[in-house]
């Protein structure tokens, strides 16, 4: 009697849970919105979830299973979604309309880095964005090309001697030493050589590992948003630990207070200083929002300034020179033209020569469309939104899911689309091409804020190694990259 009695209960159990995990699957379907059929406890990410594939293929295959659709209903979990699968919407959610979809509904633990300006809200993000942009001008990334140019001289001289005694290469980790070398620079003032064997590059090192572990417990964050009550944190706390004593590190080295160096931690030690910061926009009649500046809150800056310059550029370059081992004929063209470039300033890579390497341009615009990295673009919507030139209403509150990787690979725009072609973004070719179907930095108001300092520092690693060595594929090397 008891073991039956415990069955019943155990039924019960699973029964409840089966409603709670189903409750919401009639949603788009009641509202007439196609969509793929949901599964219990999954939604349509069962594929992500169980680690069979990566959320941004799941998000492409559905993408590609309506091609005649503008929006697609589907479901995080239980939570209902909607995918964008028009680029005229696309632009009025991102553009037009962005006063409506500012946040991106990703919460994360505030104590653990999770207030980062990336995934902040919508309040915060409208203040540090203010704060933040200065960081990225022209005359601010002029200034850095030096400290670039330093950096790299030091990997360089390392790379020069690993070629004499092994040819073949792993590119990621050398990669990784060009862009761990820029960000610990221009970011933090540390003057660093990441080939040499320290207590500080080692703990970088280590750092960057679970940089890279980051991914599972964020997809799960994606599928699964209501976990986002409960505190979770994707970040581990050695992580936390080790940006809190960056951050103190480097403030007790410049004894609390800006330097002339007018580079990311100074803006940060300005920010402290002042206590709060106001934004600098009122809203709706009301006074500009004010942001307190906690210890929490500049430590979660410093980690996503380094995440982002360091491991996301140090993959795409890593891509970049994937193709142009498989495309000699390219990587030529791209050499010819620094060596064009570079003879016309005096062998200096200065901050105007690499914007003059419009060819360089083309190459790593075609490789972030192959390998764009990051997830989704997603978008919550503030207030009920009409999506334009569709019947449906995206609630308030709920999510725009946009695709960035399928619109990427679609050969609606563009043609032979797994052809790594840089001749896609002449001049011309964009002009005909919607300005919504290539979105590795997103687009409007709250973009990739480092996107110039990526092209930046791209341009000059391409630069350096192109001008000194030719890079080929080894009987290791794959040939399909998908």
């Amino acid at each position: 009697m008891a073991v039956a009695y415990i069955l019943l209960g155990l039924l019960t159990v699973a029964y409840l849970l089966y409603l709670h995990f189903t409750r919401t699957f009639n949603y788009w379907r009641d509202r007439n919105v196609p969509g793929p059929a949901p599964v219990p406890l999954f939604g349509n990410m069962m594929e992500s979830a169980l680690r069979r594939t990566h959320a941004a293929f799941v998000m492409q295959k559905i993408y590609q299973d309506f091609p005649n659709e503008k929006v697609v209903g589907i479901y995080r979990m239980a939570s209902p979604c909607l995918l964008i699968r028009d680029p005229d919407i696309v632009k009025h959610v991102l553009i037009k309309d962005f006063d409506n979809f500012v946040d991106r509904g990703i919460r994360f633990n505030n104590k653990k880095m999770g207030n980062n300006i990336f995934h902040a809200d919508a309040k915060t993000w409208r203040i540090l964005r203010t704060k933040f942009t200065p960081i990225f001008t022209s005359g601010k990334l002029k200034n850095m090309v030096y400290l670039m140019n330093q950096s790299s001289d030091k990997v360089m001289r390392h790379l020069e001697e690993l070629v004499q005694i092994q040819p073949e290469q792993e590119v990621y980790e050398l990669m990784g030493n060009f862009t761990m070398g820029f960000i610990s620079a221009c970011a933090f003032g540390l003057d660093l050589d990441p080939t040499e064997k320290s207590a500080t590059i080692e703990a970088l090192k280590n750092i960057n590992e679970k940089l890279l572990g980051l991914s599972h417990a964020y997809e799960l964050i994606l599928l699964y948003p209501g976990f986002a009550k409960f505190g979770v944190s994707v970040f581990p706390d050695e992580l936390v630990d080790f940006f809190k004593g960056l951050v103190a590190q480097v403030t007790a080295a410049r004894n609390g207070l800006p330097t002339n160096r007018n580079d990311f931690m100074d803006l940060l030690l300005e920010m402290k200083q002042a206590n709060k910061v106001q934004g600098s926009k009122r809203l709706e009649g009301k006074d500009a929002e004010i942001l307190e500046i906690t210890e929490d809150l500049i430590v979660a800056q410093a980690f996503v300034i380094y995440a982002g310059g360091y491991e996301t550029s140090a993959t795409t370059m890593s891509y970049m020179l994937y193709h142009l081992a498989l495309n000699p004929e390219i990587q030529e063209r791209l050499a010819a033209e620094i060596k064009e470039v570079l003879d016309r300033y005096g062998g200096e890579i200065t901050y105007e020569a690499l914007k003059d390497l419009t060819y360089c341009d083309r190459v790593f615009h075609e490789t972030l469309r192959l390998h764009t990295v990051g997830d989704s673009i997603l978008r919550v919507a503030a207030e009920d939104y009409k999506v334009p030139g569709t019947d449906v209403t995206l609630k308030k509150g709920l999510t725009a899911v946009i695709p960035n990787i399928a619109f990427h690979y679609d050969e609606k725009y563009w043609p032979d689309p797994l052809k790594f072609d840089p001749d896609r973004f002449s001049p011309e070719n964009v002009a005909k091409r919607h300005p919504a179907v290539y979105l590795p930095f997103g687009i409007g108001p709250r973009n990739c804020i480092g996107a110039r300092f990526a092209k930046l520092e791209i341009r000059l690693m391409v630069a350096k190694l192109l001008s000194r060595f030719r890079v080929e594929p080894t009987g290791n090397t794959r040939r399909e990259f998908r």
